[in-house]
């Protein structure tokens, strides 16, 4: 049976789920008795797809993945990318017949590291540790080795339903705040407010549509690829600008029926969350990778680099395309490069 979008409840009208906030959509995706495991992914409907196909008038693509080691000049935590070039007749000389001049090469990468999506299980609602529709992760759990018997939210799950070909938009936030002349950096930890997000959206005349996978533009890549690893050491603390972590927010993304979000920035909400006693606009902070990711089942794709993508728009005045992402197909992926591209 095809899904029904209509279907769907906006944020205050969605079922209530014992222990978890209002906003928790669990249950809303699961059809003939089986647990839903890519979440908002189901707002790619066949119609949505191919109505994003429309958009496709220039025949130019532009990739949006940054180098897998774009982070290496900075200290994250995380295990730091590395590329071994092999020389197959050395490598490979125990094979009982000569290899001609060739070449492998291995790579070793954290998936956290540069360009990627976040999984459903990357982080979860942290007073009940479940994940999207009650999972449980744990090492067991997503240690497994096919997708036929992984039961946790991982996006190997995408592969069975054809991943990610859509509509995308971008809200392009750094090159709207240049132009309207607005106090805006992406390491001054500023809050991009709904009323925000509206008004860049309405002053590069983007409009939304149910299943859009919603692209942020903050800067962020762009001034980490021009940092010297010095910079970091006169940074008293990192502090993140993104999206203002409010239920308002929260609300305003599910309404929208985004399929997924994404963003240059390494956190796509503003980092750190305010202090339990601190609002932004009479509003407490809430972690919106808690919402999105556990609540709703909505990805969401950190450090994407979006400055090409960004130049095309403006040249073209079009911030709306085609947009395609494969991760890895690897069982109990808890992340992974998007392998994505915006095709005009």
């Amino acid at each position: 049976m095809a899904f029904n979008m209509n279907s769907v409840p906006d944020f205050d009208a969605l079922p209530k789920v014992e222990g978890m906030p209002q906003g928790c959509a669990w249950g809303i995706f699961d059809r003939d008795g089986k647990k839903d495991m890519v979440g908002t992914l189901n707002f790619l409907t066949p119609e949505v797809v191919k109505a994003a196909a429309s958009e496709v008038k220039d025949g130019v693509s532009i990739s949006l993945n940054w180098p897998l080691n774009a982070m290496n000049k900075l200290p994250s935590g995380r295990k730091q990318s590395q590329h071994k070039v092999l020389y197959i007749p050395e490598a490979m000389a125990a094979l009982p017949f000569e290899q001609g001049k060739s070449w492998d090469d291995e790579l070793e990468f954290n998936t956290q590291g540069s360009s990627q999506w976040d999984s459903l299980c990357h982080f979860q609602h942290q007073e009940t540790g479940l994940a999207y529709n009650g999972a449980n992760p744990s090492m067991e759990a997503l240690s497994v080795e096919s997708t036929a018997e992984n039961t946790m939210p991982t996006l190997d799950h995408w592969h069975d339903r054809g991943c990610i070909a859509g509509r995308g938009v971008l809200l392009d936030f750094k090159a709207y705040a240049e132009e309207k002349g607005l106090p805006f950096h992406p390491f001054d930890g500023d809050r991009i407010k709904v009323a925000d997000l509206e008004a860049c959206a309405a002053h590069f005349g983007v409009e939304f549509r149910p299943g859009d996978i919603l692209l942020v533009r903050t800067g962020t890549t762009e001034v980490v690829d021009k940092m010297d690893p010095t910079d970091l050491a006169k940074m008293a603390a990192i502090k993140l600008s993104g999206l203002h972590g409010s239920e308002d927010t929260a609300r305003w993304l599910w309404n929208k029926r985004f399929a997924a979000v994404a963003s240059d920035s390494s956190s796509f909400e503003a980092f750190p969350p305010l202090k339990p006693d601190q609002t932004v606009g009479g509003m407490k902070d809430l972690v919106l990778h808690m919402y999105l990711l556990n609540l709703f089942g909505m990805s969401i794709g950190e450090l994407w680099d979006l400055k090409k993508l960004s130049e095309y728009c403006k040249n073209t005045k079009r911030y709306s395309f085609m947009i395609t992402s494969s991760p890895l197909n690897q069982p109990g992926l808890i992340g992974s490069p998007p392998n994505a591209m915006a095709i005009f």
